[in-house]
């Protein structure tokens, strides 16, 4: 089987609708898909409608922007939660309205040199969608200011950039914790992945683990080699489930689905594990 549980749709920052995506990975070759975009859970339905026709597994999640006390972003993949959880909603709903205030202040930033608006960046985003900064660099796309995302996210949407504000983020351990009660698996999403910025320590790791982190993403194209040595020892130390996925975002990002893959015996495990929703065609 292969298996790839970690994509985005346009519901957050990918480039596809939940329908498209899940074609895709049909087309790709995938036996099981997972749905994860920012925040949100609101492409469910249209997946799971796509993966009965197309034929292919689909593992509804999402993907949790958290931030540690020291500023350093961690993001959580929850898996089979149950979307309805009230506590759990309350915080991803936070983080959305931070991202929305967040993205108008950058936007208002840049508009400041480049030629940008809020109307442009929403001519370029779902609606109804998690808005972040992937959007904002399309709409620098469209506008001829840069040639592709990637180039926007080094340069003028970097974490180093004047242009660059913060949001609120849910802390990973208690993000953990939600998810955990909220019926869902809770996994970390490419924890080593330090051309990105900052990455957490082992106090951390630690610290979610006893809160009850069950598994790892370890192939991951961000997570470096001895990195994902340093991953595996203490996933067998702790008995954690590890994935590997590509954090697939249609054409936003050069990540390609099914370049990495997660072994059928955790996807049972994660099955076996979440009791909010459940999976399609599995």
């Amino acid at each position: 089987m292969l298996i790839d549980l970690h994509a985005h749709s346009r519901i957050s920052d990918g480039t596809e609708t939940p329908r498209e995506l899940v074609r895709a990975a049909a087309e790709a070759g995938l036996d099981v898909v997972a749905l994860t975009d920012h925040d949100q859970t609101a492409g469910w339905d249209e997946a799971a409608a796509a993966a009965r026709e197309f034929g292919v597994g689909l593992v509804p999640g999402m993907e949790v922007s958290c931030m540690t006390g020291s500023g350093i972003s961690v993001h959580l993949l929850s898996y089979l939660h149950d979307p309805a959880d009230s506590a759990l909603l309350a915080e991803v709903g936070r983080a959305r309205d931070s991202r929305m205030h967040r993205a108008r202040r950058m936007v208002d930033l840049l508009g400041e040199d480049f030629p940008i608006s809020w109307e442009t960046v929403m001519e370029h985003t779902a609606e109804g969608a998690t808005i972040g900064r992937p959007h904002i660099a399309d709409a620098l796309v469209a506008t001829g200011v840069v040639p592709t995302r990637s180039r926007a996210f080094d340069t003028m949407l970097s974490h180093r950039s004047r242009y660059y504000v913060g949001h609120y983020a849910l802390d990973p351990v208690e993000a953990v914790r939600l998810v955990a009660a909220a019926g869902g698996v809770p996994v970390f999403a490419h924890p080593v992945a330090s051309e990105r910025g900052r990455v957490v320590g082992e106090d951390v790791l630690q610290a979610m683990i006893a809160a009850g982190l069950a598994g790892l993403e370890i192939d991951h194209r961000d997570n470096p080699e001895p990195g994902r040595r340093r991953l595996r020892q203490l996933a067998a130390a702790h008995g954690l489930i590890v994935t590997g996925s590509s954090d697939y975002h249609g054409t936003g990002k050069p990540n390609r689905l099914g370049e990495n893959t997660t072994a059928p015996e955790m996807l049972e495990r994660i099955l076996a594990a979440g009791t909010g929703t459940r999976a399609v065609g599995l």
